[in-house]
């Protein structure tokens, strides 16, 4: 019996020193590969003064009209395959560390597919507030945008799970100093509350182009409002 107790003690301790222990075997098999090779972009790429660091899942891995659709601002990209925030909060250091950014933009959509996985919104929000406190420990002041996880036809049988991630998103960063929310959500549904299809490519999961467009535009005003009232501040 006191092995058993010494065991779970020790498990204890561990899951305190790392906060994200029971997700990094897994996240280092699945997406190890992919984030070694965004690390090789960052020792080949430099990146544009005052850009906007995307980062997150596969809508920003495959957003490749980013750059146009973010104009003026720079961007640099760094999104990957199905990012979940239980592995982005393990790789998170190594994806923002090398970057100097005037902002940092997070959209991470594959946490709640309707599996048996699922998290529950409670430990997303938990992998959040890990996330931005790794964040803080290099870049203590830039503005970090959430991007609301949008609503899909393919994964709308959980929405409202997933709205309930949102909406806790929401919430936290409206009491967080530097944190904000991006409330896409309402841009992506018909007059009778299902998803716009039209804005999705066949899969009904990813952005289309015009999806995209739409994106990029309302992204562009939420940073716009946040960077323009910081570059006036004083000390800048």
């Amino acid at each position: 019996m006191g092995r058993f107790v010494s065991l779970a003690i020790l498990l204890l301790c561990c899951q305190a020193s790392d906060p994200v222990a029971e997700y990094r075997d897994e996240a280092m098999k699945k997406w190890g590969e992919d984030i070694r090779q965004l690390e090789k972009l960052d020792a080949t790429e430099k990146d544009p003064e005052h850009a906007l660091l995307f980062i997150g899942s596969s809508s920003i891995r495959l957003w490749e009209t980013i750059a146009e659709d973010m104009a003026p601002w720079p961007v640099i990209r760094r999104g990957y395959g199905g990012a979940r925030f239980s592995d982005l909060a393990v790789f998170i250091r190594r994806l923002v560390d090398p970057h100097q950014f005037d902002a940092l933009v997070i959209f991470v959509a594959n946490d709640i597919r309707g599996r048996e996985d699922d998290k529950t919104p409670a430990e997303v929000l938990r992998l959040a507030r890990y996330c931005v406190d790794e964040v803080r420990k290099k870049h203590p002041s830039e503005p970090i945008f959430f991007i609301a996880i949008t609503p899909t036809s393919s994964r709308f049988s959980v929405w409202d799970q997933i709205q309930e991630v949102n909406r806790l998103i929401a919430d936290y960063c409206e009491k967080t100093d530097g944190l904000f929310f991006i409330d896409t959500a309402r841009h992506y549904l018909d007059a009778t509350g299902q998803p716009r299809d039209e804005l999705f490519r066949d899969d009904k999961l990813h952005l289309n182009r015009e999806g995209y467009r739409l994106w990029g535009r309302l992204i562009r005003e939420a940073v716009g409002k946040v960077l323009h009232t910081v570059a006036d501040s004083p000390g800048r």
